[in-house]
């Protein structure tokens, strides 16, 4: 009894952590599902080669490994290879760890299963997050990079992506309690408003007949559609490919888990038959 106490405990402990988890930054969206897509695969090991291999390493992922997604050496060879000579090498980059802290005031952290480390127990998964946060920048001319993020504000690095995004402006309104000199609160919007360029107009106004929750709700506005959806569809790629980076076995760990639970359902059968008829006789 104690024991299953203690098992009860640390799941409801796991569920609370996975719910405070989610609710500690901005709501994150769904990206698609495209592990078995091996053209979105291929289309975002390209993104993350030529984008972000310069400043993140992968020094778990050796470039043949690719193969597993349909490219052949020689492809990888000629599209893929830059910073080595030979396939079976690491993914890995020049720039130094000291230089990349005095440039960008941190170091860039290995993205071999980055997809992995932001996954919420019970909630979304890293390739979420890793969608979610790639289409959350914005100009703002008060950062040092001239960019911010709403997943994760005041972020060092820049957004990479830019010239694939396009322009864009976000007008961002929250609701907030602010707490007064007389220890009451007090209800307050805020609309934060950043063109194309980041320049930003910030209104605030108190909400003195409010009775509802905290708000907050960015909208960002792109004079072409198209360019928003051709970007979001390479984000997609690029996230699916860091979720498939971080455990390139998972389709066939999934595959393997379904034959695992049939297997001691079976033998669970099996046991409790066997248990009964060796107990038949004893009263």
């Amino acid at each position: 009894m104690i024991m299953i106490k203690k098992l009860l405990g640390a799941i409801a402990l796991t569920l609370a952590s996975s719910v405070s988890l989610a609710a500690g930054g901005a709501p994150l969206d769904t990206a698609p599902n495209r592990i078995t897509d091996m053209s979105a695969l291929q289309n975002g090991a390209k993104l993350f080669v030529n984008y972000c291999l310069g400043c993140h390493s992968a020094n778990a992922m050796r470039y043949n490994k690719l193969t597993e997604i349909g490219l052949t050496d020689e492809m990888i060879q000629k599209n893929l290879l830059f910073t080595s000579d030979k396939v079976g090498d690491l993914m890995k980059i020049a720039m130094r760890p000291e230089d990349a802290k005095k440039w960008f005031g941190t170091t860039p952290p290995d993205l071999s299963v980055i997809a992995r480390a932001k996954s919420e127990t019970m909630g979304h998964s890293g390739t979420d997050y890793v969608y979610t946060l790639l289409r959350s920048y914005y100009r703002d001319t008060s950062k040092g990079s001239g960019w911010n993020n709403i997943v994760f504000p005041d972020i060092a690095m820049p957004n990479i992506l830019w010239q694939l995004q396009g322009p864009r402006s976000l007008e961002r309104t929250t609701v907030h309690s602010v707490e007064q000199a007389d220890g009451s609160s007090q209800w307050e919007r805020v609309v934060a408003s950043y063109d194309a360029q980041g320049f930003s107009v910030i209104k605030s106004d108190v909400l003195s007949d409010y009775s509802g929750s905290a708000i907050d709700k960015p909208v960002f506005t792109s004079p072409d559609q198209s360019t928003v959806i051709a970007f979001d569809n390479n984000v997609a790629d690029l996230a699916n490919f860091l979720g498939w980076m971080a455990e390139p076995v998972q389709l066939q760990r999934r595959t393997l888990g379904v034959w695992v639970l049939l297997f001691l359902g079976l033998f669970m059968l099996v046991a409790w038959r066997l248990n009964a008829a060796y107990w038949k006789h004893v009263k």
